[in-house]
């Protein structure tokens, strides 16, 4: 059934961490429920909708790294491509500040 997905390490890992979120999100809503608040996104937003954005950061940044990883091995003379691991690095923290300060 999921033979068509190239199941590694890091896309699990990705997978599971946005599964764990939308859980935890789930259970914090229930028990504490949000109010619209500003920060440094241009609209009034709730956690719901901190957690979307940042997610979808996160997918872009993800996406992003995959496409550039080969050129960046070109162009910083390494052995091979940089690690998944740093974007998906990269990306949660930009998830923590959305979610923090957006």
């Amino acid at each position: 059934m999921f033979d068509w997905m190239a199941w590694t390490l890091p896309v699990a890992v990705f997978f599971i961490a946005i599964v764990l979120l939308l859980l935890g999100m789930t259970v914090w809503e229930i028990r504490s429920p949000t109010t619209r608040r500003r920060g440094f996104l241009p609209l009034e937003t709730t956690r719901g909708d901190r957690l979307f954005i940042g997610l979808l950061l996160a997918a872009y940044v993800n996406l992003a790294f995959v496409g550039i990883s080969g050129k960046l091995a070109e162009w910083l003379d390494l052995p091979s491509e940089p690690s998944v691991w740093f974007s998906f690095v990269l990306s949660m923290l930009l998830l923590l500040l959305v979610m923090r300060k957006g």
